[in-house]
């Protein structure tokens, strides 16, 4: 399967509300363009506030049903769903690298991935418990229910349209909450395609609704002022989390944030060099480059520097760029023109300010927004690619010195998402590891997200915990009943 162009003009798709296709309000529509050459791939239908209206009256009254219907119900229809997913594997990868670009072979993975999170859900929606105790006092006994908070809006990002989608959707159906989504407008057709699934696995009609529009803003501001709403969760820039926090707050929703990172990836003296640029690589270039637990700033010790710059150099160098359909490439496009540019400036401010750009650093000539592995050292201090997220593909190499100078400068930063440790010393591993300020840390991996660990970060990045044992907590209520 090499093939994966949707000839233009040719595909419509509408919202997805009550379980069926539904044009919008106005009959609106906006385009979804193909990263890899710019071309039309879709018109998708473009939601509206009446439509976000529909949808709510939709999954309020769907909330009681669905939460009344029995956990074993719930957990079928989502493992139901997973293992429609993996038989329409190649159709859902083809849709995804066709919208965001990503190689054939990382949208398999994410459908792996991505499906992952219904099978998890499906087994935790059968493990919700409460508990039941006698007072210390002697005056009572205490009885703690958990309950499902109602209706809930999800905002997913353009990266990983599957797995961002069912890290948020699984949870929240297994607890018994409903569901709006709102994708993101570069890649709403992997979302309307898992809304296909779900209600071929049987959910029912109003459970889930996916609304694509390019105008957020006015879509999603009468939903959270609708006293209906019991929550949102939202994967996307701090920016725009504080924004929507800020309209969360008047009518006190429950809030769950994964907001952005500035990873930081430590390279010890006594760290496997080899392994070190393995891990490195897949921290850096997975997704070219484009995930909030990227490894941005790559700290290695002055002592082992310039082997392991030159072995990731040399690795960076072998990358194959070219379109996601294509066989054997490694690095697709980037998912726009803005982000291009955004990319672009982070490393033309870089050498403005005297850093040494060892590989890369240009925009790739033609169709499609592609830009070439990027490595720089001696990045200066008061360099952007320090401190901002660069979402592409640009490794960034800094010296130091000693172990204490490392942790300081890997919390230097506003962000606390993830971060990277390589070292044979377990004592050093464990140490660094609580040092560090954020919220997941990988010793001696690039890649650490599994379905089964809290996926969540610290500071700026974000508020609440997602899978796990503890994501389905984020779509639950406790409630105490005293009894005599």
């Amino acid at each position: 399967m090499t093939d994966l162009r949707v000839p233009a003009l040719t595909l419509r798709s509408e919202l997805w509300i009550g379980g069926r296709n539904v044009p919008s309000s106005d009959g609106g529509l906006f385009p979804v363009y193909d990263p890899a050459d710019g071309t039309l791939l879709a018109e998708v239908a473009d939601a509206t506030p009446d439509d976000g209206r529909r949808a709510l009256d939709a999954a309020a009254a769907a909330q009681p049903g669905w939460a009344a219907t029995s956990s074993r119900t719930r957990a079928e229809i989502l493992r139901r769903a997973w293992e429609l997913i993996q038989e329409r594997r190649n159709e859902v990868a083809a849709v995804i690298t066709a919208e965001m670009g990503k190689p054939l072979s990382e949208s398999l993975g994410e459908v792996t991935y991505g499906g992952e999170f219904l099978r998890w859900f499906a087994e935790e929606a059968v493990r919700i418990n409460g508990r039941y105790t006698t007072s210390p006092s002697g005056a009572g006994q205490i009885l703690v229910t958990k309950e499902p908070v109602g209706p809930t809006l999800a905002i997913t990002p353009w990266n990983f349209p599957l797995a961002m989608g069912t890290r948020k959707i699984a949870p929240a159906l297994a607890a018994g909450c409903t569901m709006i989504v709102k994708p993101a407008p570069e890649t709403p057709l992997t979302m309307l395609l898992l809304a296909e699934i779900f209600t071929e696995a049987g959910l029912p009609a109003g459970v889930l609704s996916v609304l694509p529009t390019s105008d957020a803003a006015a879509l999603t501001g009468p939903l959270l002022d609708d006293p209906r709403l019991a929550k949102i969760t939202f994967t996307g820039s701090t920016g725009t989390g504080k924004l929507l926090l800020r309209a969360a707050a008047d009518n006190v929703l429950r809030s769950s944030m994964e907001l952005g990172g500035n990873a930081p990836l430590i390279v010890f003296d006594d760290a496997d060099i080899s392994a070190a640029v393995d891990g490195a690589l897949a921290a850096k270039m997975r997704n070219g480059g484009q995930a909030c637990v990227a490894a941005n700033r790559i700290y290695v010790d002055n002592k082992v520097r310039e082997q392991f710059t030159a072995e990731l150099t040399d690795r960076m160098r072998d990358l194959t760029v070219g379109c996601g359909s294509a066989e054997g490439t490694d690095v697709g496009p980037l998912i726009n023109e803005r982000q291009r540019g955004v990319v672009a400036e982070l490393v033309d401010d870089a050498v403005a300010k005297g850093a040494r750009l060892l590989l890369g650093g240009r925009s790739v000539d033609g169709p499609g927004f592609f830009y070439e592995p990027t490595v720089l050292a001696d990045i200066p201090a008061d360099a952007r690619l320090v401190t901002e997220e660069v979402f592409g593909p640009v490794a960034a190499i800094i010296g130091f010195d000693d172990e204490d100078e490392a942790v300081a400068a890997a919390n230097a930063t506003r962000y606390g998402l993830a971060a990277y440790v390589f070292t044979e010393g377990l004592d050093r591993a464990m140490r660094v590891s609580r040092a560090i300020q954020a919220g997941m840390v990988g010793v001696n991996r690039g890649i650490m997200s599994d379905v089964a660990a809290p996926f969540g970060g610290y500071k700026e990045s974000g508020l609440g915990r997602e899978s796990g044992s503890e994501g389905i907590e984020e779509y639950l209520e406790t409630k105490y009943i005293a009894l005599r």
